[in-house]
């Protein structure tokens, strides 16, 4: 027991001094964190979601955008080969045993378009619109509006040259690759249960039609 009256009341100024810095310190890094956050949010970097459920990712994936370009195609310069960046975890495991299996037997697959944002799903559809003319024809190649297009969930990936992705429809399959559209040689899709139970039917486009 302290009987030192000066000397307690010395401590407890000591503690109450102590205990002010670690408050200011915890607020001043607490205030750091929303900054940044708050800044990096601004440039669309950074996608918070306060609402959380027990096993949902904090990232909204139809707000990460994919890679806006990427180096040519090294066997046809019309096409890209632009990095995985933005597939679903799972997706991106199958994309690269994909890619590997096709390297084993000589064929190079090159991803002219994988994982895009709603705002990068938008501007596919208003420049296939000038494009094709009208927004009928261009929803036949780009899906409108954008939250049901399997590029934005992260589910898609556009292979090319058509030679390559001929032989992913001969043999993605066992990965979970499928062709979902007669009009689109190259646009395949991700489903685990593919390579178990086989591709689906074809259909005619984007929108079923």
């Amino acid at each position: 027991m302290l009987t030192d009256t000066p000397t307690a009341g010395r401590i407890i100024e000591i503690m109450s001094k102590t205990s002010r810095r670690v408050v200011f310190g915890v607020l001043l890094i607490v205030t750091l964190v929303v900054s940044t956050g708050g800044a990096l949010g601004y440039l669309g970097r950074l996608t918070l979601v306060f609402d959380r459920h027990p096993g949902k990712p904090l990232a909204i994936l139809e707000e990460v955008p994919g890679p806006p370009d990427g180096p040519k195609c090294s066997i046809d310069a019309r096409y890209l080969d632009e990095a995985p960046d933005g597939l679903r975890p799972d997706v991106l495991q199958a994309w690269k045993s994909l890619r590997t299996k096709a390297s084993e037997q000589g064929v190079q697959l090159c991803l002219n378009d994988g994982k895009r944002s709603r705002q990068q799903q938008q501007k596919e559809f208003d420049e296939a619109v000038k494009k094709f003319g009208t927004e009928e024809l261009a929803s036949k190649y780009v899906l409108n509006p954008p939250d049901r297009s399997m590029h934005v969930i992260g589910l898609a990936v556009d292979i090319q040259p058509i030679e390559s992705a001929k032989w992913v429809e001969k043999n993605g399959s066992t990965l979970g690759w499928c062709r979902r559209y007669e009009n689109e040689q190259w646009h395949f899709e991700y489903n685990a249960g593919y390579s178990t139970g086989g591709c689906p039917a074809l259909v005619p486009s984007a929108t079923g039609s």
